[in-house]
């Protein structure tokens, strides 16, 4: 007895896979997050005046949103544009309530005089992919469903969101993510939702063929890549999995063509290392068939998800500024 609990924790200190600065997993099952920052309550954020709070979306899986309404519900004259946003993390971190998403939201609702739906997927390796597309999609459905009259019961959504004016939206994963239930839903006639518009933030996208340094400088961060995927995706093929690449040959049904935004806003950030990728997902995007408008917008100088960490810095109120445009065209 003595022995095999020895053993045991012996299991619980050797590591089993590291993906530093984020995961480590030991082969005793346990995972450390080296950036698990605590969670954000929701309230009234005394900064912007925006209310927020968090509500059930699926209690089977654990599922729940973090719904933003800017100061005294939004404009009088009329309903909401709602947003449904996607955190980032790499599947592993991140939350809804972390202070980045938060925070981030607070600033966007209060500017830009939206409804925000964050909704919050489970996490990887606990849950292994395709876990957080499943929930991030049942999450859009869940929003649908309060359109037309068609059975959600959550009052801000009743009350304030305008759903022929829609937007998708998502950061880094999420913004993987974001792409995914945008065209997900284009093959399910837009789930009766007007969705004008999918914004992809420093969007986490992959593939079997090397593009820019991948193949020569960026070799071996590409390898681990390719490593950290199938630990968090222990069934798939690899980085030509549809769900890391939408526009390989295996993506079949969920064509990027189909997306069901009339436009698309894809950031990147020039020193950011998923800066090639993102670029990449713009042009096959234009490239792919799909039929609405395709933007890009470049942050010179600047690194991954730089806007969350520096909010008031030049680069990140020009980013902003367009972001506004894009939600209020």
């Amino acid at each position: 007895m003595a022995a095999a609990a020895a053993a045991g924790a012996g299991a619980d200190e050797e590591v089993d896979f590291e993906f530093f600065p984020i995961i480590r997993r030991y082969k005793g099952g346990r995972v450390e997050r080296f950036m698990n920052i605590p969670p954000l309550p929701a309230g009234t954020d005394p900064a912007t005046g925006v209310t927020s709070k968090d509500v059930v979306v699926d209690p089977a899986v654990g599922l729940w949103a973090r719904l933003f309404l800017p100061p005294g519900g939004g404009a009088p004259q009329g309903k909401l544009p709602v947003v449904v946003y996607y955190h980032g993390g790499a599947y592993v971190v991140g939350s809804a309530a972390d202070p980045f998403t938060h925070s981030y939201l607070n600033g966007l609702v209060a500017e830009a005089g939206i409804l925000a739906v964050a909704l919050e997927y489970r996490l990887a390796p606990e849950h292994h992919l395709p876990a957080a597309y499943d929930d991030s999609w049942e999450g859009l459905r869940w929003v649908a469903s309060h359109a037309n009259g068609g059975g959600g019961v959550e009052p801000w959504l009743l009350e304030h969101g305008d759903f022929s004016r829609v937007f998708l939206a998502g950061a880094s994963a999420g913004g993987n993510i974001a792409h995914y239930v945008a065209a997900r839903a284009g093959e399910h006639g837009g789930l009766g939702l007007g969705i004008r518009g999918l914004l992809v933030v420093h969007p986490y996208f992959s593939g079997a063929a090397d593009i820019c340094a991948e193949g020569t400088t960026g070799k071996a961060e590409k390898a681990k890549a390719d490593e950290f995927w199938r630990f968090i995706y222990p069934g798939s093929p690899g980085l030509d999995d549809p769900l890391s690449n939408p526009f390989s040959d295996a993506a079949g049904g969920i064509s990027a063509a189909r997306v069901a935004a009339d436009r698309v806003l894809v950031c990147v950030a020039e020193k950011d290392s998923l800066r090639d990728r993102g670029v990449w997902y713009y042009e096959s995007l234009k490239a792919s068939g799909y039929a609405g408008e395709v933007d890009l917008l470049e942050s010179m100088g600047e690194g991954h998800v730089f806007y969350c960490m520096d909010p008031r810095c030049e680069r990140a109120r020009e980013m902003q500024a367009r972001i506004l445009s894009f939600l209020r065209k």
